[in-house]
């Protein structure tokens, strides 16, 4: 039930109005003055606010200012005299919702306090989806809280609502797909399509059909005319993924539609124009493959007008155990075993692993663990990625003496804690800090080892 707010000096009116609207379903609250009027819109969560334009002490221009200093958003249908039509004027643009000049019909009112409460559910309905989105543990198919999380959701909160094209950044694994769909879908441009392509999946002649479609006997084969991707996409979002692969030969006409939003189909000559906006994704460093020649500049620079860069998941290890228990509620849902958990020691390992393939990796590693696990308890053997049974890691296990090497009552944490600070410290150590040989020595990436210093407050020694 929307609750409504009717200020007005006459107590006739009042009772009038009030009547009207009760019995239209909406709980109606009144007050004599501007100034009584205010304690109301304090105290109680309104809905939309009716006041005549002369009142004592505070009149309805008055009355609105303050209004707007406490609640801005709150709708206010200002009445008035015919011969105030300046003052409604001046309403307006101080922020009243509409004004209806007296004499008015009852069903012209009704109508514009409907436009107006739905107005404002939908305005508190948007702000609701903010304030989650700033307090979420997931957004949009993405799951983390993680300092890196909330920038990557701010972000995309700024760059929704414009028309600009986006370079989406990251490895392999990290989730490019629902950044480029979250922006869509929180854009003016959602109610129209997002459409994908896969700029790999196809051989060249094949992805510019694709892209731009072609006219009836273009090519033998081509028996009728068909929609290209940019036609699909008109009016909303065009996804290029993994556009770091497209030909070379192929990118001027690709800068060319994405600057001017025309182009031809296939074996035809009339121009088309389409009104699309652009988001692409890449793993690849796109400035470092045009500086080698293997990207077009102005393709790179129509494309990176807002860039926005993934973390790996080793780069938010907080984040993991939410995306765990996510995908853990995924699979029992998909699989219908209810019952389905996850021991602690099993997340103890997911978290402390490096994920070369991401949130990716690991949902594959929770998929598999959940159809082969037993009693529906996911546990670490369920979960050891395949590298860590290879038989190098084996036979190093064999020939270890773990008494000699691990006091009587420590605990694994502690252990594994201090082994990797010692093994960390000597690969730089040997390699004079040079960060690519010590990570080729210790069998890891350099990006894992510079997360691993920075955890263990590793700096090169003077």
């Amino acid at each position: 039930m929307y609750s409504i707010l009717i200020v007005d000096d006459e107590p006739n009116y009042l009772v009038v109005l009030s009547a009207l609207l009760e019995d239209d379903g909406y709980e109606v609250f009144t007050a004599s003055s501007g100034l009584t009027g205010m304690d109301q819109v304090r105290d109680v969560d309104l809905d939309l606010v009716i006041t005549d334009m002369q009142m004592p002490e505070m009149d309805g221009l008055q009355f609105l200012h303050a209004i707007k200093k406490s609640n801005s958003d709150l709708p206010v249908i200002m009445i008035t005299a015919f011969a105030e039509v300046d003052k409604a004027v001046a309403a307006m643009q101080a922020g009243a919702y509409n004004y209806l000049a007296k004499p008015f019909s009852n069903d012209e009112l009704l109508v514009n306090i409907k436009k107006a409460v739905n107005h404002y559910s939908l305005i508190k309905e948007n702000s609701r989806l903010r304030k989650a989105m700033l307090d979420r543990d997931g957004y949009a198919g993405m799951v983390g809280k993680s300092k890196h999380m909330q920038q990557v959701y701010e972000l995309i909160e700024k760059v929704a609502p414009t028309p600009s094209s986006v370079l989406i950044t990251g490895e392999s694994g990290t989730g490019k797909d629902l950044v480029a769909k979250a922006i869509h879908y929180n854009s003016p441009r959602a109610d129209k399509p997002f459409i994908t392509v896969n700029c790999t999946a196809l051989a060249e002649d094949l992805l510019e059909r694709e892209l731009y479609g072609h006219e009836k006997g273009a090519f033998t084969g081509a028996v009728s005319m068909r929609k290209g991707r940019f036609e699909m996409a008109d009016g909303g979002t065009l996804f290029l993924d993994e556009i770091g692969e497209i030909p070379l030969a192929l990118q001027p006409k690709l800068s060319r539609a994405i600057q001017d939003k025309c182009f031809e189909r296939v074996g035809g000559s009339t121009t088309l124009h389409v009104d699309v906006r652009i988001i692409s994704a890449t793993n690849k460093d796109l400035k470092e493959e045009v500086n080698k020649g293997g990207f077009r500049e102005d393709l790179y620079y129509r494309l990176n007008v807002i860039c926005l860069g993934l973390p790996a998941l080793r780069e938010r290890q907080d984040d993991i155990p939410l995306l765990v228990d996510y995908f853990v509620r995924s699979m029992a849902d998909r699989f219908g075993k209810n019952d389905l958990g996850i021991e602690k020691d099993a997340m103890r390992l997911l978290v402390s692993l490096p994920w070369e393939g991401n949130v990716r990796e690991l949902e594959n590693t929770i998929e598999r663990a959940a159809i082969l696990c037993n009693d529906n308890i996911i546990r670490s053997d369920d979960v050891q990625p395949e590298s860590l049974g290879s038989d190098k890691q084996k036979t190093f296990g064999t020939e270890l003496d773990i008494g000699q090497l691990v006091p009587e009552g420590a605990e694994l944490n502690d252990v594994l804690y201090a082994i990797e600070d010692r093994m960390l410290n000597r690969a730089l150590e040997d390699t004079s800090y040079v960060q690519a040989r010590a990570a080729n020595k210790l069998g890891i990436t350099k990006s894992l080892l510079q997360y691993k210093m920075k955890k263990y407050g590793i700096k090169k020694k003077k």
